[in-house]
């Protein structure tokens, strides 16, 4: 088990609600070298870790194989997500911190999978990589090696997940809002998939009906750290997406759209959000699933 340091956030002024979900780059380089620290590089292009370099101590995360069912498409099961944790030497009382490219796209996604499975302490480091380089702070290319855990995970919190028939179920009763986090052109149904993302497009373009658009990436800065509450709520609450409702996020495999669950849940506070990560390439392959089109 992780023997550490107590853990501490520097105060915000930014107004989350959950501030203590979130470090900066300074924090992490103050605890590089912290034994109950795991800091997890996840990347939307999973080369940057090797042939660039990533930060000192840090594990990489890679999507397309560490937490992929190698058959059916799904995240790897409790079994399977222990020996990662023990692989990463990552125990229970671990404080993770994720970061990575593209305003942590997929640090982000990381998270929410960590929360799925129940680890406690989990955060991202503000800004990614962008921060971290824009700052010249050392990156490395030696692989670190830790020591296996202990791990026991928890069974998977189902009310941060959504599927299928529950997005079905919202298209009949009304019972949440749905936002849909692509960009805009595929949300009017221009586009079948994300600009050089062709792998994963669907028969057809679109958006699931009543879904607003709000790309996820409106919420960071050019700095790539996450924009003020302030700033988020008016986002956000300016399409009827508020507190008050339950809230169903989708993009094309979820990995956009548990970004804006992130947002909305631990850093506004929102009491029900559910990332739906079949998400378009479930939706728009269906057989008469309705579909509306702005094109």
């Amino acid at each position: 088990m992780g023997t550490g340091t107590a853990m501490t956030t520097p105060p915000t002024s930014t107004g989350y609600i959950h501030p203590e979900v979130l470090v900066d780059t300074e924090w992490v380089a103050q605890h590089l070298d912290d034994a109950n620290v795991r800091i997890v590089e996840a990347d939307e292009d999973p080369l940057l870790y090797d042939a660039l370099g990533h930060i000192r101590n840090a594990v990489k995360l890679d999507w397309h194989v560490d937490v992929q069912d190698p058959v059916r498409r799904d995240f790897v099961n409790k079994a399977d997500f222990e020996t990662l944790m023990r692989r990463y030497g990552i125990a229970n009382d671990t404080t993770v911190v994720f970061y990575g490219d593209k305003n942590n796209w997929y640090a982000a996604y990381s998270y929410w999978l960590f929360k799925l499975y129940g680890h406690g302490d989990a955060r991202i480091m503000n800004g990614g990589r962008t921060k971290w380089e824009a700052e010249q702070r050392e990156y490395t290319k030696d692989v670190p090696n830790f020591a296996p855990t202990t791990y026991t995970a928890k069974e998977p919190d189902l009310s941060l997940r959504a599927f299928r028939r529950q997005v079905e179920d919202v298209l009949e009763h009304g019972s949440a809002a749905l936002v849909d986090v692509r960009s805009p052109d595929e949300y009017t149904g221009k586009l079948l998939h994300m600009i050089n993302y062709p792998q994963e497009g669907a028969q057809r373009g679109g958006h699931i009906p009543g879904a607003q658009n709000i790309p996820w990436a409106t919420a960071a800065n050019s700095d790539g750290t996450f924009k003020s509450a302030e700033e988020l709520r008016q986002i956000y609450g300016g399409k009827g997406i508020v507190p008050e409702r339950d809230v169903i996020a989708y993009c094309r495999i979820g990995e956009r759209s548990a970004h804006t669950w992130f947002v909305l849940t631990q850093l506004l506070g929102y009491p029900n959000v559910r990332n739906y990560d079949g998400s378009w390439t479930e939706w728009g392959n269906l057989v008469n699933a309705p579909i509306e089109k702005d094109v």
